[in-house]
């Protein structure tokens, strides 16, 4: 069966309920295989420590199942069967919501006692067909729908719709005043994660800052492939660099150039001037330089380090959003292909001994390069692309 070019772009964050050091909320991710993804958001009764311990169980349990192929019911079973029901007040520890994207091709949702998870599709609010089926005395409700490019699915956990209770709404943010304030963002481009943040920061501020439940939001778009490319230092054997360049260069999707020297080889590969730009956009960030035939070429350890600084920013709180954004210095423009148009990548990166890197007075050697590459290429794993690193 051919594949479409649609991918799911996964975005997700908590804020806790003020005065926590734990979320009681968990969102859990896996890969069923190449093209399947289940991605799981519970919330744990109450708050705090038991809250965050029944979370983490709940979305282990159903997410470790479901990526083993496990048919739903017995999921649902097991963990009806497995958490406690609360004497109080006859509610079971915790609830939850599965959405499961099948081969790029349909989204599979089943959710028990969490708000309903809200589709956006052409900019507008889609109400998705819903089915009730009663697993061990609980009511679940499934939907199955076709996915198509643009999609926005939003999850969220109660807090979410919760925000705002005898603050500036008597009975919440209910779920049509979520709907209003996320179509404003559908076609502005952004990807999952800040799209998560947008409605996370809307939520904090109607709570006033001090949130009266944990909030959880988890945003899935669904979008077309962008392959990248970035080549990074020469090949250990002078005698590879046309290999390296030609594999390179060969890719689909943008290419970005990172390194001096590794410049220079790109610009005597496509026989094309390198010309560098003379204005230091960022004092601390070399200037970049135009080559025909490359998208983006920058320096190397020390942009690379700055990009590195970025994504794992972006993978706690994404405070640095506002600086790489907008900014036109190499690394604020890597940062953009990588975390925001990028779904799959390609590294190049060439195992040749830098002789500028081995003076003892500059930090910089050739161990600080692999390890920049490798930590770069987890972080942007954690962010759901998929990457591949050859060395030469």
């Amino acid at each position: 069966m051919k594949l479409n070019n649609l991918c799911a772009d996964v975005g997700y964050m908590s804020i806790n309920h003020e005065g926590e050091q734990l979320c009681g909320d968990k969102v859990e991710m896996v890969e069923q295989d190449e093209n399947s993804t289940v991605i799981v958001l519970a919330d744990g009764l109450g708050s705090g420590v038991k809250a965050n311990i029944l979370s983490t169980l709940t979305s282990k349990i159903i997410s470790t199942m479901m990526a083993a192929g496990m048919k739903l019911e017995e999921c649902v079973e097991t963990i009806v069967a497995t958490l406690p029901v609360c004497s109080v007040r006859g509610v079971a520890y915790s609830t939850f919501t599965i959405i499961r994207i099948v081969n790029n091709r349909r989204a599979e949702i089943i959710q028990y006692d969490n708000p309903r998870v809200i589709l956006l599709r052409d900019g507008h609010n889609c109400e998705m067909p819903v089915t009730t089926m009663n697993i061990s005395g609980k009511k679940i409700i499934r939907t199955e729908v076709a996915l198509k490019k643009g999609d926005v699915f939003i999850a969220c956990s109660d807090g979410v719709e919760h925000a705002g209770v005898g603050l500036g709404y008597n009975f919440g943010w209910q779920r049509d005043d979520i709907i209003a304030y996320m179509e404003g963002f559908w076609d502005a481009g952004f990807t999952a994660k800040t799209l998560t943040k947008i409605l996370l920061d809307e939520c904090n501020r109607l709570y006033d800052g001090k949130p009266g439940d944990d909030a959880t939001v988890c945003v899935v778009r669904i979008r077309e492939r962008e392959p990248m490319n970035l080549i990074i230092g020469p090949p250990s054997n002078r005698d590879d660099s046309n290999r390296m360049m030609a594999l390179f260069f060969a890719k689909e999707g943008k290419h970005i150039v990172c390194g001096g020297t590794t410049s220079t080889i790109a610009a005597a590969y496509l026989k094309k001037p390198l010309k560098p730009n003379l204005d230091f956009i960022d004092p601390e960030i070399p200037p970049t330089a135009e080559l025909e035939g490359a998208d983006l070429v920058t320096e190397g350890v020390i942009t690379i380090n700055r990009v590195l600084e970025y994504a794992k920013n972006y993978l706690a709180d994404n405070n640095s959003y506002e600086q790489w954004s907008f900014k036109k210095d190499g690394a604020s423009q890597i940062a953009r292909l990588l975390f925001e148009e990028a779904t799959d990548i390609n590294f190049f990166v060439g195992r040749a001994v830098n002789p500028a890197h081995q003076n003892p007075s500059l930090p910089i050697n050739f161990n600080i390069k692999m390890r920049l590459v490798d930590e770069l290429a987890s972080c942007l794993k954690e962010m759901g692309k998929k990457i591949k690193v050859s060395y030469f």
